[in-house]
C-alpha cells in the first residue's frame, strides 16, 4: 500500500497554522496560479463584505484567525489573501469543492462514506494531518493545502466525525465563514457541543455537515445538518442516506441556491443505489457506491477532465464509527492508501 502523506502538528494557534502553512508552501504558488476561483476571490479584497467576514471570525473564533495568519506567514503570502482564500465559498459561488457523503446506523454504530471532490490540480497534493491543539480533543483530518482543516472529511478524539459538502448559496451575509465554524466542530467536546455550535453561531453562508458520535449515554448518532447563513436543518440519521451538494432538506425551497447538474445527477443517483445496499450497508458497501460510475447522467466517482463543475474526486473515506473511537480509511486511485484509528479520549 503506498500511503497518503501523514504528518503530526501540535501546539498553539500561531504553531498549528505555521506548521500547516509549511507543509503546503511547496504547492500553494502554482495552485493559486492556475485557480479561476482565486482570481474571482480575489476581486474581493478590501470590500466591505471581507472586513465583516474577519470581524465576525475575530468574534466568535479569534484561534482559527490567528491560526490563519501564521499559516500565511509560511506561505508568504499577504493575511488578507488567505483569509479571503478561505472565505471562498461567501465570495463566489461556484467554488470547485463538491463532494457525495453517505451515512448509515450500523450494529457497532454508524459508518459514514465520502467523495472528496476538489480541484483536479491538487490530485496528488493533498495531505493528511493528525492536530493536537492546545486543550482540545484533538482531531485528523484531509487537508487542502492553504485551507483550515475541516471543510473536508475529519474524526476526532472526542469520538466524533464530520463530513463536509459544498452547498452553494446564492444570499451570503455577514457572519462566521462556513470555513472557521467547519474547523471549529473538530474542537467540539462532544457531540452536542458541536450541534450547537452550528446552530447557534451566526452564519455568512452554508455547508452541509454530517455529523456522527458515540456515547455510553445515547449510543451512536448521526446527524444530517444544513447549516446556511438563513436557517439551520439538523435531522438524525435513522437509515441509509446520502446528500451531494445542494439543500434537500424540507423547507429548503426557501432558500435561492445553485443546484449544478453534476449535484443532480449524484443525488439522483444515490437514490437508485442505496435501496439495492439493504438497511445496514457496511463500509465497503458504501465505498463501491462513491466509486460508482454509471446511471444516465453525470457520475458519482468523477475523474472526467472536462467536469462542468471544475472538480474530480481527490480521495474517498471511510469513517466507522464506535464507542472507542474511529476507523478513518482513504481510498486514492482505486486503492486504500491510509489506515488508521483515531481512539476517543476515555477522560471525556
Amino acid at each position: 500500500m503506498q500511503e497518503l502523506p501523514f504528518f503530526r502538528i501540535t501546539g498553539a494557534p500561531e504553531a498549528i497554522g505555521r506548521q500547516l502553512g509549511v507543509l503546503a508552501k511547496p504547492v500553494f504558488d502554482a495552485y493559486m496560479a492556475q485557480s479561476a476561483a482565486w482570481q474571482a476571490v480575489s476581486h474581493w479584497r478590501g470590500s466591505t463584505f471581507a472586513r465583516q467576514l474577519r470581524d465576525a471570525a475575530e468574534h466568535y473564533f479569534p484561534a482559527y484567525v490567528a491560526e490563519l495568519d501564521a499559516m500565511a506567514d509560511a506561505l508568504g503570502w499577504p493575511v488578507e489573501d488567505l483569509f479571503l482564500w478561505n472565505c471562498r465559498g461567501e465570495l463566489i459561488h461556484r467554488v470547485p469543492d463538491g463532494c457525495t457523503t453517505l451515512a448509515a446506523p450500523t450494529p457497532e454504530g454508524g459508518v459514514m462514506a465520502h467523495n472528496e471532490d476538489g480541484d483536479p490540480f491538487l490530485r496528488g497534493g493533498c495531505f493528511v494531518v493528525e492536530v493536537a491543539p492546545e486543550g482540545k480533543p484533538g482531531f485528523t483530518s484531509f487537508y487542502y493545502p492553504g485551507s483550515l482543516p475541516g471543510h473536508t472529511f475529519a474524526a476526532t478524539r472526542a469520538g466524533l466525525a464530520q463530513t463536509i459538502n459544498n452547498v452553494r448559496i446564492r444570499e451570503p451575509r455577514p457572519g462566521v465563514p462556513r470555513m472557521i465554524l467547519a474547523r471549529a466542530v473538530l474542537d467540539a467536546a462532544s457531540l452536542d457541543d458541536a450541534l450547537a455550535l452550528l446552530r447557534d453561531t451566526p452564519r455568512a453562508s452554508g455547508f452541509h455537515h454530517t455529523i456522527g458520535a458515540t456515547d455510553a449515554s445515547h449510543g451512536v448518532r448521526l446527524y444530517s445538518v444544513e447549516a446556511t447563513a438563513a436557517r439551520c436543518s439538523i435531522q438524525p440519521i435513522s437509515a441509509p442516506s446520502g446528500h451531494a451538494n445542494h439543500l434537500i432538506h424540507a423547507g429548503c425551497e426557501c432558500e435561492l441556491q445553485i443546484v449544478t447538474e453534476s449535484s443532480r445527477d449524484r443525488q439522483a443517483r444515490l437514490a437508485q443505489l442505496l435501496p439495492m445496499r439493504g438497511a445496514q450497508p457496511d463500509g465497503a458497501a458504501f465505498v463501491d457506491v462513491l466509486h460508482d460510475r454509471g446511471g444516465d447522467g453525470l457520475p458519482i466517482f468523477r475523474d472526467d477532465p472536462h467536469d462542468p463543475d471544475d472538480e474530480n474526486t481527490l480521495a474517498t473515506a471511510c469513517l466507522r464509527i464506535a464507542a472507542d473511537g474511529v476507523s478513518f480509511d482513504v481510498w486514492q486511485g482505486g486503492e486504500c492508501v491510509l489506515e488508521r484509528f483515531i481512539a476517543a479520549d476515555s477522560r471525556r
